[in-house]
């Protein structure tokens, strides 16, 4: 076979092979069987709830199995074909297998990411929550410069990006600013970002010129739609009103329509006063919280599964998962997965894409990714 069919070869069996070790095969293949005996019995619908319940986990394994049979039975079949035209000295079939095998291996890549993203709750929308951490005004312009970054890398993936909450700092940045990013796969793509954010560089703000290091940290949850329900007793919410702060009309600085809820047995907080009415900040910020409540579920029975999943507990200070490094060369490095790249003159958005790709392929399968190898 041809070198570079032999290479389109390997890289849709590295991508199926992936896609099987994420799904773990054999249990996959059980456990879609065992749905599929429960959609047959009749008293299924007997609880509707339920029901629901099977029927969305039996449609995302069936989808993520039937994608990997599939992709590799054309492999197979474009194979067998070319070894057939190669004894025969066809070189037109020769390379019409090779362009195949190529569009074949674009779609093991794509199909690689979208199995990547058959969590529960991958395909919601997404909040980011981004806060400044110490620092003064360095920190604070650090953490708008990661606001801008997502903003821009949302839209430039189709997402509609919503600002819920924002803080402005005191000279630059932001103290804090809750983003909902609306769209396909939003919280499955960005829940690689959750951890805390280093930046190194020659501060703008220092009269000396001297090297600063900034932190902010960034917080990722999933919105929770009208299939999940989530149970918030009264009792357990204080809930503060205030006035809201930034630019806006008479009424957004003089009225107390901004609203915060704390969630007083797991101690979250959420905030929001983007819109005039406090009743609709206030089911806004409802929101937020059940939010950020199924995500602590979600991380609960991912933790259960592997002892080493993150929870926001271990998102502290020393626990940096990127870090950008600007001024005289430009350079970002994933801390977590080790990644090293040059970057474009846009260091802060040229390579989020890729870095955030390669952190979910290590987040699933614990092996070093290389950003060089991600596209």
């Amino acid at each position: 076979m041809r070198a570079e069919a032999q290479a389109h070869v390997d890289q849709i069996n590295q991508a199926m092979a992936l896609v099987r070790r994420f799904l773990d095969w054999d249990r996959a293949l059980r456990r879609l069987d065992e749905l599929n005996a429960r959609v047959e019995d009749p008293r299924l619908w007997d609880d509707p709830k339920a029901a629901q319940e099977v029927m969305r986990e039996r449609r995302r394994l069936d989808e993520a199995v039937s994608a990997v049979r599939r992709i590799e039975g054309e492999r197979d079949d474009t194979v067998e074909l070319m070894e057939m035209a190669e004894a025969e000295g066809d070189e037109g079939l020769v390379n019409d297998g090779v362009a195949s095998l190529a569009v074949l291996a674009d779609r093991a890549e794509n199909d690689k990411i979208q199995a990547l993203l058959a969590g529960e709750a991958d395909g919601n929308n997404s909040y980011i929550e981004v806060n400044a951490g110490a620092g003064g005004t360095e920190s604070q312009d650090w953490a708008g410069m990661l606001q801008r970054m997502y903003t821009r890398w949302a839209e430039r993936r189709g997402l509609k990006v919503e600002l819920i909450d924002h803080h402005a700092g005191e000279q630059a940045g932001i103290k804090s600013a809750t983003l909902l990013l609306k769209g396909e796969n939003a919280y499955g793509y960005a829940k690689t970002e959750s951890g805390v954010h280093r930046l190194v560089r020659i501060s703008p703000y220092d009269s000396a010129a001297r090297r600063h290091t900034s932190f902010a940290s960034v917080w990722v949850y999933p919105e929770v739609d009208d299939d999940i329900d989530i149970v918030v007793n009264e009792s357990d919410l204080r809930i503060d009103t205030y006035r809201a702060s930034g630019a806006g009309g008479q009424h957004i600085n003089t009225t107390d329509s901004a609203v915060r809820i704390t969630h007083i047995p797991t101690n979250i907080v959420v905030q929001c006063q983007n819109q005039r009415s406090q009743h609709k900040n206030k089911a806004e910020a409802m929101k937020q919280l059940k939010a950020r409540l199924y995500e602590a579920e979600l991380q609960k029975r991912e933790a259960e599964a592997n002892a080493t999943a993150a929870t926001k507990t271990d998102i502290g200070w020393g626990h940096q998962i990127r870090s950008y490094v600007l001024q005289p060369y430009q350079l970002v490095k994933d801390l977590r997965t080790g990644i090293t790249s040059t970057a474009p003159d846009d260091v802060l958005d040229g390579d989020l894409d890729r870095f955030m790709a390669a952190a979910l392929s290590q987040r699933v399968t614990g092996e070093k990714v290389d950003v060089e190898d991600v596209e």
